[in-house]
């Protein structure tokens, strides 16, 4: 149980942390009714050439773009407090909200106390291309600055709500006292999403049958009944399910041996393979970006082929979590890929009308231009949706409603204020 923090000024600042693999994105958000996001940025490509830091005031206005001269991790995340130090607001934020990708068991959000950390430091052989980032984050402010409130926001915990026969895993039973089962992903996007169904008013919120479409860079679906996951595409890691920009999606686990007798190739050889060079990018050979494939596909099979590919794999989803779900009333798309590209999102739609689903094509062509919109025709009997997702919202709201709750927990709300440097005591 998460203790809460008495806050006991009317406005403050909270920042927000969400490190990727290879990016780190950031926002500051003013505590008022509602959270007001005062502006963000986002560190991209570290550990590789050309890492560059982008920064935007609220109204999407560029503000500052640099390339890092950094070279791993730890020294960006240092340079990134470094570079925040000097902006407007930083010294007024008194919680700092983190994106944890794995969280086990752990079904909400919590103030990251001595043995949390310790704890993700012990799960994180179950996510090694997320978890120690992450890791290394919050250890460099518990560092800098020992008395700023930390909350970890975990990814997995929207999903423990599935039923026993969804994250169990048809490999001997011991390894699932070992931990190794379905947990999902994406799930700060899917609370956000959710809360905004609930927001525009659809009765399937709450009470219904819905499949939300996570399909960015990373891709996943959720299956939803009465408000609660009941079955998700990502299993054990983020690489499972269906077919991403670079991640295989599911595969016959079969590949792998033949791949090591004929090829050596090594399980860390594989795992780079599956993780980093499949999906769209596997297929197409050219890109991972679902904007260049669609361009490319009229003059390039390849890039066709990766476009119908992964149409058609999130199309078998739907049937199967429709299936799962015994209907369906609601259908959202989400992510870069779900929200941006129309030309997707009616190919994956088209033959489904026997689950209700007829969309508007004027609607999906116009669903660009705003954050929320109804897809679908009056006739349809699914409503399908376009919301444009925000994680970094989501993580605000969870670390806000920590930090105005009832319960003290000493001084650790003085903020940025007078902390840097100062060898105080870390939370318990």
């Amino acid at each position: 149980m998460s203790r809460r923090v008495k806050v006991h000024k009317p406005n403050f600042d909270i920042l927000v942390i969400n490190g990727g693999s290879s990016s780190i994105k950031f926002a500051l958000y003013k505590v008022l009714k509602p959270l007001q996001r005062t502006s963000y940025g986002t560190v991209n490509r570290i550990g590789l050439t050309g890492t560059n830091l982008t920064f935007h005031d609220a109204d999407g206005k560029a503000l500052e773009s640099r390339k890092l001269e950094t070279t791993d991790y730890k020294s960006t995340a240092n340079y990134l407090i470094d570079w925040l130090e000097k902006i407007d607001g930083f010294h007024s934020i008194i919680a700092v909200g983190h994106r944890v990708v794995q969280g086990m068991k752990h079904t909400e959000p919590e103030i990251i106390t001595s043995a949390l950390l310790e704890e993700l430091h012990r799960l994180s052989p179950f996510d090694p291309d997320h978890l120690p980032g992450e890791i290394e984050l919050i250890e460099i402010f518990r560092q800098r600055y020992a008395k700023l409130t930390q909350v970890a926001c975990f990814d997995t915990a929207f999903h423990r709500t599935m039923p026993r026969v969804a994250k169990l895993l048809p490999i001997p039973r011991r390894y699932d006292a070992r931990g190794i089962q379905r947990y999902g992903f994406h799930g700060l996007s899917y609370s956000f999403l959710l809360e905004e169904l609930k927001h525009l008013g659809d009765p399937a919120a709450t009470k219904g049958r819905i499949i939300l479409a996570h399909l960015g860079n990373g891709a996943s679906m959720a299956a939803v009944r009465d408000g609660k996951s009941i079955d998700t595409s990502m299993c054990f890691t983020p690489t499972a399910g269906l077919v991403m920009s670079t991640r295989s999606g599911d595969l016959d686990p079969g590949i792998a041996p033949y791949l090591a007798r004929t090829e050596k190739m090594s399980s860390d050889a594989f795992y780079e393979m599956i993780s980093h060079k499949s999906g769209l990018l596997g297929v197409s050979e050219t890109s991972s970006d679902m904007r260049d494939l669609l361009t490319r596909e009229s003059s390039d099979l390849r890039a066709a082929e990766a476009v119908a590919l992964f149409c058609y794999q999130a199309k078998k989803w739907i049937g199967a979590y429709a299936a799962a779900l015994g209907g369906l009333d609601t259908l959202v798309f989400a992510g870069g890929i779900g929200e941006n590209a129309p030309a997707v999102r009616k190919r994956i739609c088209e033959d489904l009308g026997f689950l209700g689903i007829e969309l508007d094509e004027t609607s999906n062509l116009s669903a660009v231009m705003v954050a929320s919109q109804v897809i679908s025709k009056n006739t349809s009997r699914v409503a399908v949706r376009v919301i444009r997702t925000d994680e970094e919202l989501m993580i605000a709201r969870s670390t806000a409603r920590i930090c105005t709750g009832n319960h003290s927990a000493g001084n650790v709300m003085r903020g940025l204020s007078g902390t840097k440097g100062q060898p105080v005591p870390i939370q318990q």
